[in-house]
């Protein structure tokens, strides 16, 4: 368990603490929005782009984050 726990912080290059801020921010934020399209579904003309906008958002910072990490790898 502790192996595999250690392997994906070293991939994604970051402590456990950052893990758990990144891990812990994405999360809530896709709680956050599940709320706002749940309004969206009874209300339809409320939050009308908040989930794509917010997927989209996300997706872009998880790609950054990914970039950022690879190239600390390339750097000697």
């Amino acid at each position: 368990m502790a192996t595999l726990l250690t392997q994906h912080l070293r991939d994604v290059g970051e402590t456990y603490t950052e893990h758990l801020g990144m891990a812990s921010g994405f999360g809530l934020r896709l709680v956050v929005t599940g709320c706002a399209c749940l309004v969206h579904g009874i209300f339809p003309f409320l939050f009308e782009r908040t989930g794509s906008n917010m997927v989209r958002r996300l997706h872009a910072e998880m790609v950054r984050k990914r970039a950022d990490t690879l190239h600390q790898d390339w750097v000697i």
